[in-house]
Order: C-alpha cells, then sequence, then structure tokens
C-alpha cells in the first residue's frame, strides 16, 4: 500500500506542474485564439477532481502493477493520455460549435506526451524513493 500511495504522489507532482506550466502559459494564447469565447474562470473543485482521478488512472492503467518497468509505463501511458483526451477532444468537436481541429490534434499530442512523461518519471521517482526508505 505504501509503493501505491509514494507513486501516486509521485505521478501528481510530475502531472501537475507540467500541465499547469502547459496550460497556464505555453498554450494558453493558442486556446484564448482558437475557442477563447468559451473559455471561463477555472473552477477549482472539478480540476481538482480531475487530477485526482486521472492520476489513479494512470496507475490503474500504465504504471501501477507490480511488474511496471519504465518501458511498459511509457508505452500504456502514452496510450492511455491519448485515448483519454481524443474521447474528450473528438467528443467536444462533434458537440460544440467552436471546437476546432487544430485544439483537438494539439490537445490529444498533450494528453499523450503528459501521461507518458507523468507515468514514466512518476514510477521511476517512486522506485528511487521507496528504494531510500
Amino acid at each position: 500500500m505504501k509503493r501505491y500511495a509514494f507513486l501516486y504522489l509521485a505521478t501528481f507532482i510530475i502531472m501537475l506542474p507540467l500541465d499547469l506550466i502547459f496550460l497556464g502559459s505555453i498554450a494558453k494564447g493558442f486556446f484564448t485564439a482558437q475557442v477563447g469565447d468559451m473559455l471561463g474562470p477555472v473552477r477549482i473543485a472539478p480540476a481538482i477532481l480531475f487530477y485526482c482521478l486521472y492520476i489513479a488512472g494512470i496507475l490503474i492503467f500504465a504504471s501501477g502493477s507490480q511488474g511496471a518497468t519504465w518501458q511498459s509505463a511509457l508505452l500504456y501511458g502514452a496510450l492511455f493520455g491519448f485515448f483519454c483526451y481524443a474521447t474528450f477532444e473528438l467528443t467536444s468537436l462533434s458537440l460544440l460549435r467552436h471546437w476546432t481541429w487544430p485544439v483537438v490534434c494539439l490537445d490529444i499530442a498533450w494528453g499523450t506526451f503528459v501521461t507518458a512523461t507523468s507515468a514514466t518519471l512518476g514510477l521511476l521517482l517512486a522506485n528511487w524513493v521507496g528504494s531510500k526508505v
């Protein structure tokens, strides 16, 4: 159980800053230009709930098994991120008038990357901390 707590926290510590930097700085202008009329103020409670659930998903589907390696975490993290972000983006594109293909492509690529990176580095960090404790 302690291993999963380390893994969850390590993955969270990796993903949250990466995603906040991307959304808050790197891609902010792009998203504002593409779908700015649909953006509102960030609602903290749903954002926290998303990160808590998404990190649990990363552990379940990518990095939480006893035999997980950095290679398997990278592969299954990328696949998990791709399918999760593609589901959201393609649903949004099908339902929301102002959603655009450039937003879909960028966000799916980002979701694939950030999930793979978080799963991999979270696993490596948890394994390193676990070996020290």
